[in-house]
């Protein structure tokens, strides 16, 4: 599927995917019957509805929402006038959506719930990645999703010009402080993982002061994490491994805000980890408007 302007949209999760995700969050809403709908409103009826943002923002989630109603009602038309990763301003027409004024207001919850939800996310990132413009470092997301919609939620951070961190637990070691903790040290983690690693993963560690970063670094790691690290005890680190390791990438965690991630990016990182997008994202305003149709 395209805009209207012609322009194609970001890579969309799998459909078995997806249509699994709307059908649960339907399943979830409509339960029995939506009856409000159901007694009140003819089965003939029919409607235009349009989704206006009433703030400005990034949208995500565009494809999810679509879905939604042509889930409800395959004959509904639905048009497309913006898509992921597309600027938004308050009171801009989002999409419109023609046929069964039941199938419309049946699906008009839970078709906003993924719109705002993903583009509130888009909207923060999209603040972050303008925050460190310039500097060279990367926003990435974290595994603090919703359960259920994480590669929605992944998927919305990339709508928003951020990038993505390890999908799960599957595709990327990172060996944070309680592996650590467990395993007797970082060289004694990093060493395990190295003796098992058939699947060549990268591997990361967490750092929390200079003295394990020097660790992790004579060890051999592809990426040290530097967590809730000041900014001046950043900027030593990333030249300690710099000058140690040209392969070696940096990442900053922990705590970082809008007002404070300019800083941390101007210490040299490669990537600013930020669990915010996901977690604590608000979602973007938007509303559905109604419009009764004779015939």
């Amino acid at each position: 599927m395209k805009t209207d302007n012609g322009e194609p949209f970001l890579p969309v999760p799998s459909p078995q995917y997806l249509l699994a995700t709307i059908d649960a969050a339907l399943a979830e809403d409509v339960g029995a019957g939506d009856w409000t709908t159901l007694w009140t409103v003819p089965a003939n009826a029919r409607a235009e509805a349009t989704i206006v943002a009433k703030a400005a923002g990034t949208v995500a989630g565009i494809e999810a929402a679509s879905a939604t109603f042509t889930r409800i009602d395959p004959t509904l038309e639905v048009t497309l006038h913006l898509g992921d990763g597309d600027a938004v301003r308050a009171g801009q027409e989002v999409a419109w959506i023609r046929g069964s004024a039941r199938a419309i207001l049946t699906g008009e919850r839970v078709a906003l719930n993924f719109l705002q939800r993903l583009s509130g996310i888009a909207t923060l990132t999209r603040r972050y990645v303008s925050a460190v413009e310039g500097t060279g470092a990367r926003i990435l997301d974290t595994r603090k999703t919703t359960p259920g919609l994480r590669r929605l939620e992944k998927d919305a951070v990339l709508a928003g010009g951020g990038a993505n961190h390890r999908f799960g637990l599957h595709d990327m070691v990172l060996i944070k402080e309680n592996h650590i903790r467990a395993a007797g040290g970082i060289t004694a983690a990093v060493k395990a993982v190295a003796t098992q690693n058939r699947e060549g993963l990268a591997v990361e560690v967490e750092t929390t002061d200079l003295a394990e970063v020097r660790e992790a670094l004579a060890v051999g790691v592809d990426r040290i994490l530097l967590d809730n690290m000041a900014t001046d005890r950043l900027r030593e680190a990333v030249g300690i491994v710099k000058a140690t390791s040209s392969s070696t990438e940096t990442e900053a965690s922990g705590g970082i805000t809008l007002d404070t991630v300019g800083g941390v990016a101007a210490t040299g990182v490669d990537f600013i980890s930020v669990g915010a997008l996901t977690h604590s994202a608000p979602a973007l305003d938007l509303s559905l408007l109604i419009r009764p149709r004779s015939g």
